[in-house]
């Protein structure tokens, strides 16, 4: 990775004479080799520290991807990439839903450890139903605000919808700086074992290409996993283009018994990123089921398998 793309990474001001290599650079972080070279970067200047699981992590502080959602999908082609997977938690996100045991009927088992009788004894939450994850992404996308109490109860009317608000904003007043979504809720912490890790999503819309953007602040991240960050930027709920999505990280990091899968996959060859053809449209976000979406053209490599850390 040249001097030029690890300066960009890490946020710091190149001087004068490397400013047109910078630009050159910079486009290279529209695409999966971006995120290669993130990676890379990570593996070689990371510092290597403690974590609450105990793996232990190598990590670096400050770094920005960038992902064109122009005519392509940013589902990573150097390894396969567990479609449904990502696809199932977001429409989960979206409900409101707060019980890992939903996903999972789905063959979606992302969070059945983070909601088994084990952890959450161990975490104190041994008055808590196994499966009940607490005020966790969806509750604060649908409900900022409200009272918890478990995950049967019936929210409706009760904290904030900033989903709903954004999507109302978006539609009705497009060029207001202030669409925001946050998940950080000081209140709900004490209720959950792993505090949100995406933090704020920013939308803008410019007029004129009728592009939207979406910024989302991430406070600690790790590189192994995907997410639906990229997923909910391109429903068509509204109707606007998509245009760039933009991931700022503080703590970006890798897992210790993820660097070998890793370094497998930094050294193989991206592909064209996939599309997403959404079949319907949908008058409400929450009408969207799983079979409206569809990825094609998608040809990765080989999936690679990496311990999730809990």
């Amino acid at each position: 990775m040249s001097s030029a793309a690890v300066e960009l990474t890490n946020g710091h001001c190149a001087d004068a004479e490397n400013k047109r290599e910078n630009k050159k650079h910079f486009s290279q972080f529209c695409d999966e080799r971006g995120y290669l070279d993130l990676v890379e970067f990570i593996l070689q200047d990371g510092v290597r520290k403690g974590d609450r699981t105990g793996t232990g992590v190598i990590s670096v502080f400050g770094t920005q991807a960038r992902y064109s959602l122009r005519d392509q999908f940013p589902l990573l082609t150097t390894k396969r990439v567990f479609w449904k997977g990502i696809l199932e938690e977001l429409l989960w996100f979206i409900k409101g839903s707060t019980n890992a045991k939903e996903l999972s009927e789905k063959g979606v088992r992302i969070w059945d450890a983070n909601g088994s009788r084990e952890f959450l004894d161990k975490n104190g939450f041994s008055d808590r139903e196994e499966g009940d994850l607490g005020p966790v992404y969806g509750f604060q996308w649908r409900h900022f605000g409200a009272e918890y109490k478990d995950m049967h109860t019936d929210y409706s009317g009760q904290g904030v919808d900033q989903l709903q608000k954004v999507i109302d904003c978006i539609t009705s007043n497009p060029e207001d700086r202030r669409i925001i979504m946050c998940a950080w809720n000081p209140k709900g912490l004490s209720h959950i074992y792993n505090p949100p890790a995406e933090l704020l999503y920013c939308y803008l819309y410019i007029r004129r290409r009728q592009v939207r953007r979406c910024l989302l602040r991430t406070r600690s991240g790790q590189f192994g996993h995907c997410s639906a960050s990229e997923v909910k930027n391109d429903m068509n709920t509204v109707q606007f283009l998509p245009g760039d999505f933009v991931h700022t990280l503080g703590d970006a990091h890798i897992y210790t018994n993820h660097i070998e899968p890793l370094k497998e996959q930094i050294r193989r060859e991206p592909r064209p990123f996939p599309k997403l053809k959404i079949k319907r449209k949908v008058e409400r976000i929450d009408d969207f089921q799983a079979e409206d979406f569809e990825i094609y053209d998608y040809d990765p490599h080989p999936a690679i398998k990496m311990q999730m850390a809990v």
